[in-house]
Formats: structure tokens, sequence, C-alpha cells
């Protein structure tokens, strides 16, 4: 019976650990520099990073819109831009970890005839390469760091009679998904998805304090959406006042103190939260943040 506990403990300590906590991303609409006279190139590609990141499994990614709504609401939107200094204020007040900017830098096809074709197909059999690049910036929201910066590019290549895109929007990604351009572009964006895996693993995770109950209690986020489960426990801290670099004006984070622990009991509103236990500390409150146990 002993040995069966323990084996039970063993199975339960190894389904926690490999349950990697889901950290949040949000994507800005990234800047066409391209000069390809398309429209929605930017919103496009964002969109496509967007599908991609969410099917990986890995993260918690908030709308586009939403993003755009808080950079419209603080007066950041006229750039349409995150910077460093305006990161940290954009990633408390949507709660992410790390946002993605960037911009489109090369985007389009080079033709080369390799048939004459016949009279009645216009422009006959061609070549076609398809080419995108995509620049990529990953913001540390608690720091404002920038913490990769790399481009990503795709190329596609077909044989077939020329193709024109002047009539697809390239907002709705179902309407060029599986174009030749579509196709360069979607091995661009699998290389950002790298991009941030990789360097996720730099950024720590941070929950929130929701809620104290009369009970002792507390209400937490995120729940089982980030991968948070029962029996998990986190430390509690309380961040102090924003601590600015007097040489550049950037804000470099803010000091943060240990004020107690925590142990999940529940996963509440429909795994957008989870109810936890005070197992050590007082005086905790609303807002107050999680980290993973050192």
């Amino acid at each position: 019976m002993k040995q069966l506990t323990v084996f039970l403990s063993l199975i339960l300590l190894v389904s926690l650990t490999d349950a990697q906590l889901k950290k949040r991303v949000a994507i800005a609409t990234f800047e066409d520099k391209t000069g390809s006279g398309y429209a929605h190139i930017g919103s496009g590609v964002a969109d496509m990073l967007t599908t991609a990141l969410v099917k990986s499994g890995k993260f918690t990614v908030i709308e586009r819109q939403e993003l755009e709504k808080v950079l419209n609401e603080q007066k950041l939107g006229e750039s349409g831009l995150v910077t460093a200094e305006t990161a940290p204020k954009v990633g408390k007040l949507l709660g992410v970890e790390l946002i993605v900017v960037g911009s489109v830098s090369e985007f389009g096809t080079k033709e080369n005839q390799v048939s004459g074709g016949l009279s009645f197909i216009s422009g006959g059999i061609k070549r076609k390469t398809s080419r995108a690049v995509v620049d990529v910036r990953l913001v540390n929201t608690v720091t404002g760091e920038i913490v990769a910066a790399e481009s990503k590019e795709g190329e596609e290549s077909s044989t077939g009679i020329a193709f024109d895109y002047e009539g697809i929007d390239f907002n709705n990604m179902d309407s060029w998904d599986d174009t030749d351009i579509g196709k360069a572009c979607r091995k661009a964006v699998d290389g950002v998805v790298e991009l941030i895996t990789e360097n996720m693993g730099k950024i720590p995770f941070t929950g929130k304090i929701l809620k104290m109950n009369s009970d002792g209690t507390l209400l937490m986020k995120p729940g089982s959406e980030g991968n948070v489960k029962v029996g998990m426990e986190f430390d509690v801290f309380r961040v102090g006042e924003p601590i600015k670099d007097p040489d550049t004006g950037l804000d470099l984070g803010a000091e943060e103190t240990k004020i107690g622990h925590v142990k999940v009991i529940e996963d509440a509103l429909k795994g957008k939260a989870a109810k936890a236990k005070i197992t050590d500390g007082k005086d905790i409150q609303a807002t107050d943040i999680l980290r993973e146990p050192n």
C-alpha cells in the first residue's frame, strides 16, 4: 500500500511538472514596408501569426483587437506601434508577458517566362517565385526589454499560368492562404513561432490574484486555460513602485517582495480562473501577483 501511495505521488508530481504553464502573448498589427500596393498585408500577416500561435497550443494569445483597443484608450494608437516605453503599461493592462511587434519588409512574386504559352492564355506559362520577409521584435512587458529581434523569410516556387493577386483581400486569410505567396508567408511565420517559443523561457510566468474570498481562499488567473492545474503551488509577490532609468527614462520594472504562498484547489470560471488556498502569508490582496516557486 505504501509503495502504491509513493507511485501515485510520483505520477502526480510528473504530471504537474509536465504541464507547462501557458504564457500570454499579444500581437500588434504589422507595419507594411513592402511598397507592394496590396492592402491589409500587415493585419493579414498578424492574423496568420495569431492562428499559428493558437494552433501550437503553447500560448494564450490575446486578440489583436483587444491590444488595439488598449492602444487607442491610452492614446498610444496614433503610431500603431508598441515601444519599449509603452510596453510595460500595455502589458499590465492586458495581463500579457510578451508583445510581438514588427513589419513585413518583402511580400510579392517574381515571374519568369518559361514557355510562350498559347495565344488564348494571357501571359503564357511562367515560373513564379513568391517571397515574404517578416521582421519582428519580442518585447518583455515587465521591463520593456527587447528580448529578440530577427527577420524570418519564406519562399515558394511553382510553374503555371501567371497569377494576379490584385483581387485578393489580404485581410481575409482564407482568400490567400493556399496561394504561393500565402505558403511563402506561412514559412516566415513558422520561423517567428519558433523564435517566440525559444525566447519565452526567458520571461517568467505571471499570474494575478483577482479576488479574496471570506473563507480564506482566493480567485486567481489563469485557470486550466493556462494549464494551471489542481495541486500546483505558487509564491505570492507584491509589486513596488515602477523604477525608471534616470538616463534613458525607460521603465526598468519594479521590485517584488515575496509575501506568501498558495496552492490551487479548484478550477473556476470555465478555466479562465482557479481557486487557491493560502498556505503561508497574510494581508494578501487582489492585484498581488503569482510566480512559480524557484
